[in-house]
């Protein structure tokens, strides 16, 4: 951030919603500042040719595909709820009426 450039904390409140003192904005807008620059450093970092990633590292799906299966025993599994009507499982009400 160049040293004319100044940050309206003050605004950057009302839009973040925070309540700073005075004694707090002081602290912080040399701080936020000195952020900001560190930031800025990083328009200096040559890209080209670099693919876009959202991880450093590859990262890979682990869980299974999502597919529908054809049900094995429904009795069976109504036997290990604690409760059954109907051929389904009877829950306690979450939303009271």
């Amino acid at each position: 951030m160049n040293p004319e450039q100044s940050i309206d904390l003050d605004r950057l409140c009302v839009l973040a919603r925070l309540s700073l003192t005075p004694e707090e904005k002081e602290k912080l807008g040399p701080q936020l500042a000195r952020i900001i620059g560190y930031v800025e450093q990083l328009n200096e970092v040559d890209v080209d040719g670099i693919e876009p990633m959202a991880h450093a590292i590859p990262m890979e799906n682990v869980l299974r595909k999502d597919e529908a299966t054809p049900l094995v025993d429904r009795e069976k599994y109504l036997k290990n709820a604690p409760a059954s009507r109907a051929s389904q499982v009877v829950v306690p009400p979450v939303i009271e009426g």
